[in-house]
């Protein structure tokens, strides 16, 4: 039997061409909107240095990776290189290692997700809202990862 299709929303061409460049710019600059981040990992197949931007979430003095989209590229990079990333602001670079939440931890962290950057991100997340039922987020949850990044200690 065959796997299920991942789940991924690619993101339109307003996206591509006018919302991710300037923010990849900036936050190069050195200029974190929002918390950016430019989120760096190998490769999978080149092993070559892939960048995308992301926003990092703070929880509770914890830190995290959420992906609204579902399981694109930078996900499958991250899983397969060990959970191993940097995270690149202007010429600061952090070293982290990203653990995976099992589904039934995400609620919290997709919850102060969608508090924080609904208005950007609201639309991949079917309907569910912040003040959604637990049971909303669970159903949601395998749609979404969610990692939590740690010190890589390097």
């Amino acid at each position: 039997m065959s796997e299920p299709a991942a789940h991924y929303r690619p993101p339109g061409a307003f996206t591509r061409r006018l919302l991710n460049p300037p923010v990849a710019w900036l936050t190069r600059c050195g200029i974190s909107i929002w918390g950016s981040r430019l989120l760096e990992v190998a490769g999978r197949t080149s092993g070559l240095p892939r960048r995308t931007p992301v926003n990092l979430l703070y929880v509770d003095g914890r830190r995290y990776l959420v992906s609204a989209r579902g399981e694109g590229q930078w996900v499958r990079n991250v899983r397969a290189d060990g959970g191993r990333l940097a995270l690149l602001v202007g010429r600061r670079r952090e070293e982290t290692v990203a653990t995976e939440l099992p589904d039934a931890e995400k609620a919290p962290i997709l919850r102060a997700y969608l508090r924080k950057w609904k208005m950007e991100v609201g639309v991949f997340f079917d309907g569910v809202t912040a003040d959604s039922s637990e049971d909303d987020f669970l159903r949601i949850s395998p749609q979404h990862p969610v990692f939590l990044l740690a010190d890589a200690g390097v």
